[in-house]
């Protein structure tokens, strides 16, 4: 099972629990903090990912770090599970499905566009509209620009990918003059 399959396992199972509890903005907030700990710090995720170092060992240093964060129980105790299944490190992967999670039963998804120059900010939000017909959500736009693309757009929502840009259609068109 892919790394992203099981940190998606994980933010689900703990999106279940915070959202019941209502502690879904505290937890989220707390998950982000750790998740930049074991990004910034190397020594502390050789520490966590290394086999040579006993398991009790990085239980006694985890509790360290919770007592000295002051983090809350439900985030101490889902750091525990990780730990204790060995998943600790993939703790930025587990962030980052639990937001996708969180905004999805919110009815928000994210989009991706890619465009060949600054978009105008009445084409983002037409283009931010269009999305929003087309996924019956509500859609966070992240912009960015790519010369390289010539000219149109790459639009990538979830799994989805447009590609109206002219590089692919030169491709395209490419292919079926090779093809005969």
């Amino acid at each position: 099972m892919s790394i992203r399959a099981v940190a998606r396992r994980y933010a689900i199972a703990l999106a279940d629990v915070i959202e019941k509890n209502g502690e879904t903005e505290i937890v989220r907030q707390e998950l982000e903090q750790w998740k930049n700990m074991l990004e910034e710090s190397q020594d502390m995720m050789f520490f966590f990912r290394n086999p040579i170092f006993y398991h009790h060992d990085k239980e006694e240093i985890l509790e360290k770090f919770i007592q000295k964060t002051k983090t809350s129980r439900t985030t101490a105790n889902f750091l525990r599970i990780l730990l204790r299944n060995d998943r600790f490190i993939i703790l930025p992967e587990i962030n980052e499905e639990l937001i996708k999670v969180l905004k999805d039963r919110q009815g928000i998804v994210s989009a991706e566009i890619v465009s060949a120059r600054e978009l105008s900010e009445e084409e983002k939000e037409e283009l931010k509209k269009g999305l929003e017909r087309r996924t019956g959500k509500k859609v966070e736009l992240s912009l960015s620009v790519n010369p390289d693309i010539i000219g149109g757009i790459i639009v990538t929502v979830g799994s989805t990918v447009y590609d109206g840009s002219v590089r692919n259609r030169l491709e395209i068109l490419k292919k079926r003059l090779i093809a005969g």
